[in-house]
């Protein structure tokens, strides 16, 4: 069965749904206080994941932001203030290490329509949105999993894994010059939330 890939694009894209304008405000220089227990429930409940033990903690000791986007509720229910590339959908979805996907993308890159393969220009068209919208189906699946935990600037952002044997641990989308997500270390060993915590992602990747 051939899969409609615009549709299912459009499908997985209504995922990124949170809409920061109705989160309650909180002034520039203060850090968002703690959430109870009951408010972290309920969060990971909506969801279908419980969060990673460090960064759970820090929501509960510490902050529901502070350097990272904050954790709040609003109108349209949980999500993460100034975040818009979670994607909720697939929060609960194992994050996939780069690595297990190489072989699709070489192949997906492969399949890629070219102009002089087609006689017909509204064939070509067709077949080009159709890959096109596979290639963004793809893109999104790369960060099932994981949230969009702070923004780097430039296009860049840093991921942390909720689900799958990842869980824990922080990665460096770079996909904005490199097309890469690149895992962060740490002498070696994978960077979880308490390591990153007020470092920077750009001194613990590995390009």
């Amino acid at each position: 069965m051939t899969t409609d890939w615009m549709a299912e694009l459009e499908r997985i894209a209504r995922g990124r749904r949170f809409d920061e304008r109705s989160c309650p405000p909180v002034r520039q220089d203060a850090f968002p206080p703690p959430l109870s227990e009951a408010e972290i429930c309920e969060a990971e409940a909506e969801f279908g994941i419980a969060f990673p033990e460090q960064y759970r903690e820090h929501l509960l000791r510490k902050s529901a932001g502070g350097a990272v986007n904050r954790l709040c509720r609003s109108a349209a229910g949980w999500g993460w203030h100034g975040d818009s590339s979670t994607n909720y959908d697939l929060l609960a979805t194992d994050f996939p290490h780069p690595d297990s996907l190489r072989a699709y993308e070489d192949e997906l890159d492969a399949r890629e329509p070219l102009r002089q393969n087609f006689p017909d220009h509204n064939a070509f068209q067709a077949a080009w949105e159709q890959w096109d919208a596979e290639f963004g189906v793809f893109q999104e699946r790369r960060t099932s999993g994981a949230v969009f935990i702070q923004d780097n600037g430039c296009g860049f952002s840093t991921l942390l894994a909720v689900t799958g044997p990842h869980r824990g641990s922080l990665w460096f989308d770079g996909r904005a010059t490199c097309d890469r997500i690149l895992p962060l270390s740490l002498c070696g060993r994978p960077v979880l939330f308490m390591d990153w915590l007020g470092g920077s992602s750009m001194s613990l990747v590995g390009w």
